[in-house]
């Protein structure tokens, strides 16, 4: 199966360099995914999957199927970008496009990855005449708007028997760390507006309540947890006169812990600081939850077969000019960056002291699995997927050493030769884990029944209440 895979992934390799460079030069926010969602839609129709659009009411996201019974293997992609992180590809030097919109996060890497193994493993059980099914989730909105836990509470995963999903980085390995669970909340106040001169008197600011707002949950930080973060964003400060009392203004919050319940009680008490920063200023706060995730669950047992495929496809030796490349993105990270490189290869799961990357700029070998017990100092909406399917997610080497996501070195190296054989290495450890799934009955029952020991004593609740539905940036 190893050699079957390698050939088709060879074969095809262009064109899913195409397919990325599309979802690349049409970047788009979340729940705006317009052009790269019916792109990738379209092309897994070509490649004979049954596609469903407009799943779950998101207008971005669908699902695609091929097969028939059991096992389901689901594959996640994504394909949202950034605001703020648009970038020309290949350069070594900051040089944003106009449209101010990048993948700063390798999402078109990730989607089209998800999208190439699971074509691998259909034209695997195509042509060996095997039972079983293969999905392809499009999701959108991964970055701020928490799309799969808006299909999750849908039911769109509720058939699937296992998952498996990737992430581009500096580093190949198994992303074994769990990650923090959020929500995500607006708070608008409105006051009145006055004269600032004049009739001062007759004033209620709204923009003076949100920043005893703000100081509220910063004197708020002494008292909770250590690995809770509380983020905020002012996006609105009433206008931009300072002669007009400001009538209305808006912050948006974003509030992290390792557990939903330990977010829900920072929450309670950051609602009682907008309230009484509201009282004390006589306006009035009107609170929007925009959407949350859970923290995510390991399933170890298919983590195991996931590194074991990743060790099947393994790493490759950078040539030269990769290295080059790479070694001149090196000389962009500050001291400080180049000092911790390591930081961002041990959120996704590296182990060791990076003494094997001693004269390199490049990741050219597979970190060993380790059932983490550490917590990624981030989110993901791919947590909750994890609490209704076994999931696991590797990481591939597509960026140089040191490389940080949301970076504009991160989105100029989203198009490189390397990025393009990192995307291919981890859609093969994908496929190759898909199909022993498939032809393994007792490697799937180790899978699930881990998954189900986990749920007998522990219940599952969507973080995005009822009512909630998603928004773009625009909207929001």
């Amino acid at each position: 199966m190893k050699t079957f895979v390698e050939n088709y992934l060879k074969d095809n390799k262009s064109y899913f360099k195409e397919v990325s460079s599309y979802i690349y030069h049409h970047p788009e926010t979340r729940f705006e995914e317009y052009s790269s969602s019916e792109f990738l839609a379209n092309e897994c129709e070509r490649q004979g999957f049954t596609v469903e659009r407009n799943v779950a009411n998101i207008e971005t996201a669908f699902t695609a199927t091929y097969g028939s019974g059991a096992p389901v293997i689901g594959f996640l992609g994504e394909f949202d970008a950034l605001s703020g992180l648009s970038q020309e590809p290949n350069e070594t030097t900051y040089k944003p496009l106009e449209r101010d919109v990048g993948h700063g996060c390798g999402h078109n890497l990730l989607g089209t990855g998800a999208f190439a193994g699971a074509c691998a493993v259909k034209k695997y059980l195509e042509e060996n005449n095997i039972s079983g099914t293969v999905k392809f989730f499009g999701c959108p909105g991964e970055e701020g708007g928490s799309g799969k836990t808006f299909m999750v509470r849908e039911g769109v995963f509720d058939s699937v028997d296992a998952a498996l999903t990737w992430h581009p980085s500096p580093a190949n390995a198994i992303m074994s760390l769990s990650s923090l669970a959020n929500y995500q909340v607006k708070f608008r106040f409105r006051g009145t507006s006055a004269h600032a001169a004049n009739a001062p008197h007759l004033g209620r600011s709204a923009l003076d309540a949100v920043e005893l707002m703000n100081s509220g949950v910063n004197y708020l930080r002494e008292h909770v947890i250590p690995e809770a973060r509380m983020h905020y964003a002012v996006t609105n400060t009433g206008g931009i006169s300072p002669n007009v009392v400001q009538a209305n203004a808006e912050v948006l919050y974003l509030i992290r812990a390792p557990k939903v319940h330990q977010v829900d009680e920072i929450y309670q008490r950051i609602l009682k600081i907008a309230e009484g920063a509201a009282m004390m200023t006589e306006t009035e706060v009107t609170i929007e939850f925009d959407k949350a995730c859970s923290n995510y669950i390991q399933n170890r047992q298919l983590e195991k077969i996931l590194h074991d495929s990743l060790q099947d496809i393994g790493s490759h030796t950078p040539t030269d000019s990769e290295e080059e490349f790479a070694k001149q993105i090196w000389s962009t990270l500050t001291d400080a960056e180049q000092e911790n490189y390591l930081d961002p290869m041990k959120g996704f799961g590296y182990i060791g002291d990076g003494s094997e990357f001693a004269g390199k700029y490049l990741a050219d070998s597979i970190s060993p699995y380790h059932e983490s017990q550490e917590i990624l100092a981030g989110s993901t909406d791919v947590a909750d997927v994890s609490w209704v399917v076994p999931t696991a997610q590797l990481t591939a080497a597509t960026s140089a050493l040191g490389t940080s996501l949301h970076t504009w070195q991160m989105t100029t190296q989203g198009l490189s030769e390397f990025a393009n054989k990192g995307l291919l290495r981890a859609a093969g450890s994908m496929a190759l884990a898909g199909i022993k799934l498939v032809e393994s009955e007792e490697a799937l029952m180790k899978v699930n029944q881990e998954f189900k020991d986990f749920r007998e004593k522990n219940s599952y609740t969507c973080p995005i209440p009822d009512g909630v539905y998603p928004s773009t940036l625009n909207e929001r």
